[in-house]
This record gives structure tokens, sequence and C-alpha cells, in this order.
């Protein structure tokens, strides 16, 4: 009898190890790497579910977010560890002896065939002091340099780990300095509208094409969330939004996407993840279908 309980007991547990890995085998992962979006940051609450939550929850991928807040395209490839964790980062995974990059590569490389998606949310910490420079514009293009050749080798160095045909979706950002239209005040000085015009410039001509260009070296695609959330819209366009009155239809835009017109900080708002989120998932649905 005990002999025959021993036998039962170890076939249990065999086949409960079995069931284990069989799940493991069919998991399929969101791999997302990056900066303070990435991990869905919100001034005076910090780590959200932000987009990379809605995603997973959308697409039934198991989240395993690399994210860091305040993340570079260098610090990305060369920094150990995240300085800057957050508690209740959604699907966050530790990695305090290696960089994100090579975190996240090992990963992937290792759950290889059982990749759903990566998306990367990086570059808006390498020209967010441009908006305090007296030319912004100028400010920008010498930052994309660094920016487009960090971007090439992350985007290239995920793919060979990923292998082909994973979905590698690069992200971009609403102009969040055109906040600088509405804060800290009303009226708007001549200044802040010229800053609001210049940065338009900065992501339409310059970040968002070296960022498209870039994750292509990785067989990857760009969502431009910029121009999704209308910032390309001519300042001339207007609407009124509460408490602002009349504004640019762009301004109230990203008054509604991110923190930056009520406190001036760079980070989305629940509604802004949310509408990136849905913009992330469209796209994996059309590469899906391709």
């Amino acid at each position: 009898m005990a002999l025959a309980a021993t036998l039962a007991l170890g076939g249990a547990a065999q086949a409960t190890a079995a069931t284990a890995q069989a799940a493991a085998t069919k998991t399929t992962y969101y791999v997302s790497l990056g900066d303070s979006y990435a991990v869905g940051y919100q001034p005076g609450i910090g780590a959200t579910t932000g987009y990379a939550g809605y995603v997973a929850k959308k697409t039934n991928l198991t989240l395993v977010n690399f994210g860091c807040a305040g993340a570079t395209t260098t610090s990305i490839i060369n920094t150990v560890g995240c300085p800057d964790n957050l508690p209740n980062t959604a699907g966050a995974v530790a990695y305090p002896r290696t960089t994100q990059a090579a975190a996240a590569e090992a990963f992937l490389s290792a759950h290889r065939g059982h990749i759903g998606l990566i998306t990367v949310s990086i570059g808006g910490n390498d020209v967010t002091g441009c908006a305090t420079k007296t030319d912004l514009v100028p400010c920008v293009g010498e930052a994309v340099v660094g920016v487009t050749l960090n971007v090439i080798r992350l985007a290239r160095a995920l793919r060979a780990a990923a292998g082909p045909g994973v979905p590698l979706i690069g992200l971009t950002y609403p102009d969040i300095v055109l906040g600088a239209y509405v804060y800290p005040s009303l009226p708007a000085t001549p200044a802040r509208i010229s800053l609001a015009n210049e940065s338009v410039l900065g992501f339409k001509l310059l970040l968002n094409p070296a960022l498209s260009r870039a994750y292509a070296f990785g067989h990857g695609v760009l969502v431009d969330v910029t121009a999704a959330s209308g910032a390309y819209t001519p300042l001339s366009t207007t609407t009124v939004l509460a408490p602002y009155g009349s504004v640019p239809v762009a301004v109230a835009k990203v008054c509604t996407l991110t923190w930056s017109c009520r406190v001036g900080n760079i980070h989305a708002t629940t509604q802004g993840y949310t509408f990136i989120g849905q913009l992330i998932v469209a796209r994996f649905a059309s590469m899906a279908k391709a």
C-alpha cells in the first residue's frame, strides 16, 4: 500500500511538472523596453499599467517589462541595472548585473519562438533638454545623430535575438512641448508660442524620421504617436478647451493626453497611455495580417 501510494504521488508530481512545462511552452510573451513611458509613469502616482499593460491585455500576451525611468538611447545599451526602478511596474523584470538591452536580448534568445511582440519607447530623454534651449531645432538635430546610431544598434540586436517575423514596434511621443502654449500661465508669450512651433518641426523633420529609419534596420516599424495625437495640425486651427478657452487643436490634444499643460510634466495621462496602447494594438494587428 505504501509503495502504491508513493508511486501514485510520484506520478502526480511528474504530471504536474509536465503540465507546468507545457503551459510555459505555450506562453507567448510581449517584451517592452524603454524609458518612463514604457513603465507608465505619471507624476504623483509613479508607475501605472501604462500602454504596456493595455497592450498585454488586448493581445493576450504575457508582459515582460524591462523599462527604466530616465533611460536614454545611450543608457539602455551601456548602463548596468536600472538607476530609477519604479515600484508596481507592470510585468517588471530586474537586471542588476547587466544592461537593459542585454537583459532583454537574453530573454528574447531564451524564449525564441515564443515572442509575440516587442515595443521600444526610447529617445525622448535624449532631446528633452532641447526644450530649454534658445534654438530648439539645431539642438534636436545634434542629438538625433547619436539617437540614430544607438537605435540602429539596439534594433539590430533585438532582431537577432528574437529572430525573424516577430513584430518590433518603436514608439515616439506626443509633442509635450506644445504644453508651453498654456503652461505655466495664459496668455501664451511669443517666446512660448515660438517654442511650440519649433517643437513640431523637431519631431516632424528630425526625431521621428530618424527613429523610423533606425528601427527599419531591425525590420521594425515606428508608431508615430506625435502625428496620431494631432501635433502636426496647424496652430492656427483652434478649439475651446476648459479651463484654457480658445487654444490650437494640437495643444488641446496634448493637454488631454499628457500632464504638460496642467503641471508642466512630460508624461502621459491614463488617457494618453491608453491612446498609445490603442495605436500599438492597431499596428500589431495590421502587421499580423501582412
